[in-house]
């Protein structure tokens, strides 16, 4: 005689096979539920998915065709869109910046020694003989009782600020979070703080290993078209320009500032630091056009049994860069496989996994959000315009570039310590021999960096893992070797497309099982996961859930 037991994990009830007697036997999730939407997606018909481009068109309609063949309801009432109104602004910079100093002048190349752009649609006036100031990390945060603007006006100023955190190489983990990124050590979060105080422009020292990415990166950025959420009639003030130089011309400044760079960057670990003066002056200017319009989330659904009010929100992003920079072939388009069509066909799978199984007992969301390249903007825009009340919204589960390496013993739990979704996960991972590690570089702040950051902002407790490095057969060496590969050959590159022969979907397919299981409790269950103690979002989420 089988018996149906239900136990508590974490507070959080397991559904096993309770209530019905029998055993649980969920849809398997397959590499051709997969494959035959990556290999769509990424194709050079879809033009590297673009907002505001024909490829976006493509996009969006393939994903609403694929949710109705398999049933699911629109997702914004009679709607499988939420229109994001946006701005496209495609920034020209001067070829070059001058630097004037009593000790000598020092002419910067675009692209090769920095990158700027600007989110004034009207197009900026000229910068010319701007002071610099180095701001040390550009942090304010109370909590950790340091302020690197004190005593220090930088209005109509530019500052120059380090990348990550104080912490960061130190091995202190009492210095914020040591070499675990807070939000603090975003590049965003600089931007941001730096507009805050009134700076005319901001300038973040790139270095790679607490980047987590190389200057290529950045340059993708010169010349080209940003995407941001259109603020007609709720406007704020936004700096000059944005943008980052690299390490050497920086070295380069403190030299001719009269300042040691190795003295500089241990003053600024200190939460004594004040911003400096640096006796620099820049000049430079850009040109701007800005295009107004309207990009798309898609949005569907299958609506709960018994609890059709309660949302559990699975996201991913659908788009990608577009053409930028041509590689050393001369190829141009970036067709984003891993990231993320291939996160966007796991939702695709994850959608026929429910609808092929019992209606659950709440309603479950599948969200493919757009701009995330760009900013993160789609689900900023849903977080601030949600169609469903985020105190009704159990949890938010995101996938951004999916397993393409084979089986893996492990996955990379990002931003371990935040919720009890962890512990969720880490049962299910239990039941079919794995096991979650920590993110393999806390220092590239991954939390920070996809959709699940804006519900996590406004409370909603956001799962989200990254592939393992435990391969099945040949060890951790060669999984992180295959992980620093992608992000060296791959990542923001043309090269980002699918190869079967290099690709290998026998571990996607069971990373989106588990992902399919973890939210299958949710969906069944009438427990609510919660923040754990020490998490920052954890106030917020309190506060209304009262």
């Amino acid at each position: 005689m089988r018996i149906s037991v239900c136990t508590f994990i974490s507070g959080f009830l397991l559904m096993t096979s309770c209530g019905n007697g029998k055993e649980d036997r969920s849809y398997q999730i397959q590499v051709s539920d997969l494959e035959t939407h990556l290999i769509e997606l990424s194709s050079d018909e879809y033009m590297g998915r673009m907002p505001f481009t024909d490829g976006e068109v493509l996009t969006v309609n393939y994903l609403e065709n694929e949710f109705r063949s398999l049933g699911l309801q629109p997702g914004n009432g009679n709607s499988y869109f939420q229109d994001v109104p946006m701005v496209s602004i495609k920034t020209n910079p001067a070829a070059g910046m001058s630097i004037r100093s009593g000790k000598g002048n020092l002419q910067l190349e675009g692209l090769k020694d920095y990158v700027l752009w600007t989110q004034r649609e009207e197009g900026p006036p000229p910068v010319e003989d701007v002071e610099i100031v180095f701001a040390g990390f550009g942090i304010v945060a109370p909590e950790y009782g340091w302020d690197d603007y004190k005593n220090m006006d930088v209005k109509d100023k530019i500052v120059m600020v380090l990348v990550n955190d104080p912490g960061f190489g130190t091995e202190d983990e009492s210095l914020f979070k040591g070499n675990t990124m807070t939000y603090y050590g975003r590049w965003t979060y600089k931007y941001e703080e730096a507009a805050r105080q009134g700076a005319l422009g901001t300038l973040i020292v790139h270095n790679t290993i607490p980047a987590g990415y190389g200057f290529n990166v950045i340059q993708n950025s010169w010349n080209t078209t940003k995407l941001y959420l259109d603020q007609r009639g709720k406007e704020s003030y936004r700096p000059v320009f944005e943008g980052w130089v690299t390490l050497p011309v920086a070295n380069r400044l403190f030299e001719l500032a009269g300042m040691n760079a190795s003295e500089m960057l241990a003053k600024s670990r200190k939460p004594d630091f004040q911003a400096v003066p640096m006796g620099l002056k820049a000049s430079t200017s850009m040109e701007v056009q800005a295009t107004y319009d309207v990009t798309k989330n898609v949005i569907a659904k299958i609506e709960g049994k018994t609890r059709p009010d309660e949302y559990v929100i699975y996201t991913a992003h659908w788009d990608h860069l577009g053409y930028g920079k041509p590689d050393e072939t001369g190829d141009s388009l970036y067709n984003g496989a891993l990231d993320n069509a291939s996160g966007t066909a796991a939702l695709l799978a994850l959608a026929k996994a429910f609808k092929e199984e019992a209606q659950p007992e709440r309603t479950v969301v599948f969200l493919s959000v757009t701009a995330e390249e760009q900013g993160l903007w789609g689900s900023a825009y849903y977080a601030a315009n949600p169609i469903y009340p985020k105190e009704k919204t159990v949890a938010n589960i995101n996938m951004d570039g999916i397993n393409p390496y084979g089986k893996m013993k492990d996955v990379s739990l990002i931003g371990i310590g935040q919720s009890e979704l962890e512990d969720i996960l880490e049962d299910e991972l239990e039941k079919v021999g794995r096991y979650a590690a920590p993110e393999p570089t806390p220092s590239a702040g991954y939390y920070f960096r996809s959709d699940h950051f804006n519900f996590a902002k406004i409370g909603i407790p956001a799962l989200y893992i990254g592939t393992g490095i435990d391969h099945m057969e040949k060890g951790k060496e060669y999984g992180k070797d295959l992980q620093d590969n992608y992000t060296a050959e791959y990542y923001h590159k043309p090269g980002d497309e699918y190869d079967p022969g290099r690709w290998n979907l026998d571990g996607a397919a069971e990373d989106v099982q588990l992902l399919f299981s973890v939210g299958k409790r949710l969906a069944n269950s009438d427990s609510w996961p919660q923040w754990k103690a020490n998490s920052e979002f954890k106030a917020i989420r309190d506060a209304y859930m009262k």
